[in-house]
């Protein structure tokens, strides 16, 4: 999620403090995303607040959920409620705990794409196995609607209804093929599913250790062929470790929608038509780039024959 940092208002500034009275929230950051601000306030919390009327009451059921994932021993750090969820002049808000760490693996080489080329692939590996084995029974009732939010053929509904109208004409059969072939996949064994892997969710320590994920507010209980699709449209390469073929096959064809979910979020967030304008064109660009050899490859059913496996 693009995010630009600012400093906070007086009317936010209150609603923290009544999410965490006591600290120095005057020197705190502000950043601004499509349905949350965030109030940071560097080592100590950071104050999370529901910008927009549709994202305040999923808020509770966010804040709960990182509350039982916080009690499961990950091998990596999730936020923590520190408060109570609140509500201060119409705004909902809570408070989560302080994540250290580095948005990039700093002793391995970053990309000019800002992928996680040169990182320490098999982390990521066992990143996605750790996110598979969680028995997601005492989760279940505080878990999203697979997929996004809208559920089953909702999802399909919406990417088809919605977001195709949006694509210019010579693009919009392109996007039909990817979504339908996506809609028509069977998920075996669902299990937990972060649902955005994006690297400003992954935090690293200064040896190159993967030491937290943040923003849980897409997990469900789906195909976790998505969340490895996230990590392979920035380049993690599942030919490095040992997988299941099948999982790749269903990722990949996941990853040739992903481009096209940030037109479906902003839909969902009832952004504004020149926010959404905005939106179409960066997925024009995607779709453009990732038409061709790649597209045509990503829905085989054999292995990358980059990494040289069968």
């Amino acid at each position: 999620m693009t995010r630009r940092s600012e400093r906070a208002d007086e009317d936010l500034l209150a609603v923290a403090e009544a999410a965490l009275p006591g600290q120095r929230w005057h020197e705190a950051h502000l950043l601004r995303g499509s349905s949350h601000d965030e109030l940071q306030l560097l080592g100590t919390a950071v104050v999370r607040v529901a910008r927009r009327p549709s994202a305040s009451p999923a808020l509770p059921r966010q804040a709960e959920l990182l509350r039982r994932l916080a009690r499961l021993g990950l091998p990596f750090e999730v936020p923590e409620p520190l408060s109570e969820v609140v509500t201060v002049q119409g705004r909902t808000a809570v408070a989560l705990s302080w994540m250290y760490g580095h948005f990039t693996a700093r002793r391995f080489v970053r990309s000019g794409r800002g992928g996680l080329f040169g990182a320490d692939m098999k982390q990521l590996s066992v990143l996605l196995g750790t996110l598979r084995e969680v028995d997601c029974g005492p989760l279940a009732d505080v878990l999203g609607v697979p997929h996004e939010g809208v559920g089953g053929d909702g999802w399909a509904e919406l990417m088809l209804g919605e977001v195709v109208p949006r694509l210019p004409r010579a693009r919009r059969r392109e996007a039909r093929r990817r979504i339908a072939k996506a809609r028509d996949l069977s998920v075996p064994e669902p299990s937990l599913v972060h649902g955005a892997l994006d690297v400003s969710n992954l935090l690293w320590d200064g040896s190159g250790r993967l030491v937290g994920v943040l923003d849980w507010d897409a997990a469900q209980l789906f195909d976790p062929a998505l969340d490895a699709a996230w990590l392979l449209s920035q380049e993690w390469s599942p030919g490095l470790v040992d997988v299941d073929w099948e999982l790749v096959r269903r990722t990949r064809i996941w990853a040739l929608t992903l481009g096209l979910e940030p037109i479906a979020r902003g839909i969902l967030d009832q952004e504004s038509e020149g926010t959404l304008a905005s939106r179409v064109r960066d997925s024009v660009e995607w779709l453009e780039r990732t038409t061709g050899w790649w597209s045509r490859e990503a829905l085989r059913a054999e292995p990358f024959r980059a990494t040289g496996r069968r």
